[in-house]
């Protein structure tokens, strides 16, 4: 497979270098010149040096909405958080900042981290899927959505910020710090409906009920049952519904604006602008670092937070599921047998029940009475066959690239679920 060379990519989406270029004279700050189009930018002689250019006073900076590019190099939050993610001297400074610029401090997309997060957001699906997916091929699906918002969720990506030691700034503007994650926050009490900007308070609904979230399902007119196949089709990395889609801002692009700028004018939470710094964070070293710097990235610090699989099943009928599987893969039925006991005709009796196909035992349980065994037997035996992971775990991602690496190993395709 043909490598890619990002670092020509990079130009074109980051734009630290310009930016200093509309406050290097005493411009009209109204019009606020920081678009990336040369013709727009006003040009500084080359014969003067860096240190003659005169900088903005504090009241310039107050009307930005966001810190200059130039202030990064003298931000020592912004230095020490470089140096506590370990993050490679390609990566520079004035990247780092913007990735602390949420959406709603400045709409500006060159200097916001909306197209960093949007490239972040999607290696984080992909690198998380892929490694649930070959890791544990028969998992359910409702149980990989889980895992998947587990490892990449909001919750997560908002702690793994407060653990980066990155604080949010009171207010955005041109003279905080660049080492701050500047948002501007959504009034208490007024939380987003649909992600699409509009809030609870806000609503038409009597009693301020939310309206109905818009969906592009076909059925959804008729009511129709929102099961884990339309989850999957639908719905986000998490099998949870969108406010609009893609494709509904395919038809209709008036409506990316329109959500954008709701957005602008309510504000965002914490939780959301600490999601959408850490996925611009992936995407900028993915782009300056390449798919190597990325992909340890995401083993450092999403893939190497323990996670306890086993928990997040849930089984209303394990006996039944589990004779559906011995069917289904053409083993003998299930026999449940006690294999010991102890204390039958005291107060706490436990009993310990097995699971067999024929010679075979696939689960064994203990309880205090022997319906309650047989149901953790069956339980356990469910997990072990769901839980099954090969010792050699390769994902597809490791076969990118042009450096020579070990022949490829199709994974384990599991036929599904058990479905009664």
């Amino acid at each position: 497979m043909k490598a890619l060379r990002l670092l020509r990519w990079s130009g074109s989406v980051l734009s630290p270098r310009t930016r200093p270029c509309c406050l290097a004279r005493h411009i009209t700050l109204s019009a606020r010149l920081q678009s990336t189009a040369p013709a727009l930018a006003p040009q500084i002689p080359d014969d003067i040096p860096p240190a003659n250019i005169p900088q903005p006073s504090e009241y310039d900076l107050r009307q930005l909405p966001s810190p200059p590019p130039s202030r990064a190099a003298s931000s020592a939050r912004l230095a020490a958080l470089h140096a506590r993610l370990s993050l490679s001297s390609r990566l520079p400074l004035e990247t780092l900042a913007r990735c602390l610029v949420d959406p709603t401090a400045d709409p500006d997309p060159a200097f916001n981290n909306s197209s960093f997060a949007i490239l972040g957001n999607d290696l984080l699906g992909y690198y998380t899927s892929e490694a649930i997916l070959c890791r544990y091929p028969r998992l359910p699906m409702p149980v990989i959505l889980a895992a998947m918002w587990a490892y990449s969720g909001p919750k997560t990506l908002h702690a793994i910020t407060r653990e980066w030691g990155v604080e949010l700034a009171a207010e955005p503007g041109g003279e905080v710090d660049p080492g701050l994650l500047q948002c501007r926050r959504v009034t208490a009490g007024n939380a987003d409906i649909d992600r699409s900007g509009r809030r609870f308070k806000d609503s038409e609904g009597p009693f301020g009920e939310a309206p109905a979230l818009q969906s592009t399902r076909s059925n959804a007119e008729k009511g129709g049952k929102r099961d884990i196949s339309s989850r999957t089709v639908y719905d986000d990395y998490f099998g949870e519904k969108y406010g609009h889609t893609e494709v509904d801002y395919a038809e209709r692009p008036e409506l990316r604006e329109q959500d954008a700028a709701g957005r602008r004018k309510k504000g965002t939470t914490a939780e959301s602008a600490s999601t959408n710094f850490v996925r611009a964070v992936m995407g900028a070293v993915y782009l300056h670092g390449g798919r190597r710097a990325a992909k340890a990235f995401f083993q450092a610090h999403i893939l190497s937070r323990h996670l306890d699989v086993g928990k997040m099943f849930e089984f209303r009928q394990p006996t039944r599921d589990l004779s559906r599987l011995c069917a289904r893969e053409g083993f003998e039925g299930p026999i449940a047998r006690i294999t010991s006991e102890t204390g039958r005709l005291s107060r706490h009796p436990l009993f310990v029940v097995g699971v067999f196909s024929g010679k075979e035992k696939l689960g064994e349980g203990q309880g205090g009475s022997k319906d309650e065994a047989r149901i953790r037997a069956a339980i356990n035996a469910m997990k072990g066959w769901y839980l099954y992971s090969p010792l050699d775990v390769r994902v597809p991602s490791e076969m990118e690239g042009t450096e020579k690496t070990k022949p490829w190993t199709p994974v384990l395709v599991d036929c599904g679920e058990v479905v009664v």
